[in-house]
């Protein structure tokens, strides 16, 4: 058929296509897309097949390792367990060694290994024993339905304080911030150093590392705890399988409120001020609080930097001391420190001496003893001479 031209448009020959009686169109992305029979709802497609001896029953072609070191405190608990360590990688045709003079641990394939995955498993197994988790926990790495999570803490926050406090955050009073982490994330966590080491399932760590990160970053774990209970929460009902929990879940906003110290005169004036012993002492005549201090001046802007303070040498060339020969120098402080220590003997002494001094107030009193005394013998004496 022939195409007419009018206008700058091609009118093309659509006539000739098939008529396809009305259905829709496939969308191209799934036209090769058939469907599969035994692909069923009842096939659960997160389930990890047991991986067993009869499934890989020839050996490695090569030999794999893996090595990592240990610090010198965990020298005496990884000798002690490392037989139990030995007998449990024996099972999978691992062999490990350690070695106390370099501080590492090292984990090999042999002959007899049938499982290739189970030396990334050993490898995770010395960097947790590596990072002071107990050997029967890290042992639990070994399970298809175990994993692990080395958590680095130490580039969050540079101040040394700040990180203690943090860290110690998470881990809470006795522990219990981390034991309700624990429940809620069905995990293992241990806090070490400027590590984290968690062991669980894939879902679990995820949010192990969530609580972790955004508690280093100042966000306290106890807002994600309380997420965490009300998802467990909603997970029991099964009509909510399918819909989104975002109305559900709280939603906190940050705020950063900086404190602002109240000054001496608001606070007086609001009637805020310090009580009891820090307050104000009142007058014994009148009553009246003591006059408050003058308000100190404000220092007056310059853009100049201040002057440049003299460094030891501009301070010795001054005095003459820098010209001086050793034994001159020597000798000029020699007779400084004796005059040092004639000054403070001369304090010593002073102090020594206040201790066998009168007080004030039982000087007076003896005194006035005194005074009675001289008058009882006065009179004694004046009667006396009166009987004569």
């Amino acid at each position: 058929m022939a195409c007419f031209r009018s206008a700058g448009v091609c009118l093309c020959s659509w006539l000739l296509l098939p008529y396809d009686g009305g259905a829709q169109a496939v969308n191209k992305n799934k036209r090769f897309r058939k469907d599969k029979p035994w692909d069923t709802d009842d096939i659960d497609k997160w389930a990890i097949p047991q991986f067993t001896q009869a499934d890989n029953p020839h050996p490695f072609v090569e030999e794999s390792s893996f090595a990592t070191l240990f610090p010198k405190y965990r020298e005496g608990y990884l000798k002690q367990h490392w037989g139990e360590v030995t007998r449990a990688l024996e099972k999978y045709g691992i062999a490990c060694t350690l070695d106390l003079v370099e501080g590492s641990m090292m984990v090999k394939t042999t002959r007899k290994a049938w499982d290739p995955y189970v030396l990334l498993k050993a490898r995770d197994l010395i960097k947790l024993l590596a990072r002071s988790v107990p050997a029967t926990e890290a042992l639990r790495i070994l399970q298809d339905d175990v994993v692990c999570d080395i958590i680095k803490i130490g580039n969050f926050v540079r101040n040394k304080e700040r990180f203690v406090k943090r860290r110690q955050r998470l881990i809470g009073p006795n522990g219990s911030t981390l034991k309700a982490i624990e429940l809620l994330t069905g995990c293992y966590v241990l806090v070490q150093g400027n590590t984290v080491a968690a062991m669980g399932s894939y879902k679990g760590l995820k949010d192990v590392r969530r609580v972790v990160e955004d508690c280093m970053k100042n966000v306290h774990p106890i807002y994600h705890i309380k997420e965490l209970m009300i998802k467990r929460e909603l997970a029991k009902d099964p009509k909510l399988a399918e819909e989104s929990w975002d109305r559900f879940l709280p939603k906190f906003k940050k705020r950063n409120v900086k404190s602002k110290k109240p000054s001496a005169s608001t606070s007086s004036a609001n009637g805020s001020g310090p009580s009891g012993s820090n307050s104000l002492p009142l007058s014994s005549s009148t009553g009246a609080a003591a006059p408050t201090p003058a308000p100190q001046k404000k220092k007056t802007y310059t853009p100049f930097p201040p002057a440049q303070q003299p460094s030891k040498l501009d301070l010795q060339m001054d005095s003459g001391e820098y010209f001086l020969q050793p034994h001159e120098k020597a000798a000029g402080e020699r007779r400084r420190r004796e005059e040092r220590q004639k000054e403070k003997q001369v304090e010593r002494e002073k102090k020594r001496g206040e201790m066998y001094e009168v007080p004030k107030g039982d000087l007076k009193a003896e005194n006035v003893d005194e005074g009675k005394r001289e008058r009882k013998e006065k009179k004694s004496k004046s009667r006396s001479k009166g009987e004569e």
